[in-house]
C-alpha cells in the first residue's frame, strides 16, 4: 500500500480548526489519544487498554529503514495508587516493519534480520502521573508526569534505538462548558545509540480537544510530538523532531470503552497516515489502606 498524505503547515491548522468545530464533557485522556490528562483514574483502580495500531510509510533516520509499521497489540496498565497518583506500565508483544525502502545509516551493520520484514517487542515505558492541584471554577488542574523509556525492543529489527530515555512533563487540562482542553509540556532526553557519551535533548508537546456528541460518544483530536533543542547539524541520532496529528471518537459503555483514530504525520520521518483502534477497561483492583 502506498498512501501519500503529508501535513503541510496549512494542513495542520486546518485540522486543527475541524478539532475546535467537533470538539462536550471529557473524562481524562485515554486511548487513542496520547496527550496526558492531568487527572488521574482513582484510588485502586486499574485501567487496562489494549490496541491495533497501523503507520504507513514510516522512516527511521537511525536504522535507515522506511516502511509499514503494526503494533499488535499496543498494551498499557495504570494502577491508581492514591487519589492523586498512578503507575503506569506501557509497551507491547509484538512489532512488525515491512520495509519498502533502505538507505545507509548509524545503525545499519546492526541489523539482523532477512528479507523485506523485521520485528521485535515494544519498549517498555514505566511512568507515574501526579496530580498536583485539582480544578476549579476559575483554574485548570495541574499535574507532573515522569517516565523512563526502556530498551526491551533493542535495535535489531531496525525499529527501535536500544536507548534508555528520560522524560518530564507539566500536565494541564481545563472544561469549559462541554469541551475539555489538555496541554502537555516538558522536556526527553534520548540516549544515543551510537555514542554512550551523548544523548539529545527535546521539548516534548500535546495538545488535545475532546467532545461529548452523545451519551456516551466523544469526538476527540489532539497534536502531539517533541521538537529538537539541539543544532542540526549536533542532532542525536533518533533524537530528531516528530510529531503528529490523532482525530477519532470513542464510545464508552460502563466500564468499557472502545476507540478508533487517524493518525497524520507532521514530518517526513512520521507515517504519511495511519489508524488505530483499541479497547480500555476500568475496574477496581485494590483498596488503598
Amino acid at each position: 500500500m502506498n498512501v501519500t498524505v503529508r501535513c503541510s503547515s496549512s494542513t495542520s491548522v486546518l485540522l486543527v480548526a475541524v478539532f475546535l468545530l467537533l470538539t462536550g464533557t471529557a473524562r481524562a485522556q485515554q486511548r487513542p489519544l496520547v496527550t496526558e490528562d492531568p487527572e488521574t483514574i482513582g484510588s485502586g483502580l486499574v485501567l487496562i487498554e489494549a490496541g491495533l495500531d497501523k503507520q504507513f510509510e514510516i522512516f527511521f533516520p537511525a536504522s535507515g529503514l522506511t516502511g509499514d509499521l503494526l503494533r499488535l497489540p499496543a498494551l498499557g496498565v495504570s494502577f491508581g495508587v492514591g487519589s492523586i497518583a498512578e503507575i503506569q506500565i506501557d509497551g507491547g508483544i509484538y512489532n512488525r516493519l515491512t520495509v519498502t525502502d533502505r538507505q545507509l545509516a548509524p545503525l545499519t551493520p546492526r541489523l539482523d534480520f532477512t528479507g523485506d520484514q523485521s520485528s521485535a517487542l515494544e519498549d517498555l515505558v514505566v511512568g507515574t502521573k501526579i496530580r498536583l492541584a485539582p480544578e476549579g471554577p476559575g483554574h485548570p488542574s495541574f499535574g507532573v508526569r515522569f517516565a523512563t523509556k526502556l530498551p526491551t525492543g533493542g535495535n535489531h529489527s531496525g525499529i527501535g534505538l536500544g536507548t534508555t530515555d528520560f522524560f518530564a512533563s507539566a500536565l494541564i487540562g481545563k472544561t469549559v462548558q462541554s469541551i475539555r482542553f489538555v496541554a502537555n509540556g516538558g522536556l526527553g532526553v534520548i540516549g544515543d545509540p551510537v555514542r554512550g557519551d551523548r544523548h539529545g535533548d527535546t521539548l516534548t508537546y500535546g495538545f488535545s480537544l475532546a467532545r461529548a456528541v452523545t451519551q456516551g460518544f466523544e469526538v476527540v483530536g489532539e497534536i502531539n510530538g517533541r521538537w529538537s533543542l539541539d543544532d542540526e547539524e549536533d542532532t542525536s541520532v533518533g533524537s530528531e523532531s516528530r510529531g503528529a496529528i490523532r482525530a477519532g471518537g470513542r464510545f464508552t459503555k460502563g466500564t468499557v470503552r472502545i476507540d478508533g483514530g487517524i493518525i497524520l504525520g507532521l514530518t517526513s520521518r512520521d507515517p504519511s497516515f495511519g489508524f488505530t483502534a483499541g479497547l480500555t477497561w476500568v475496574f477496581r483492583g485494590f483498596t488503598i489502606p
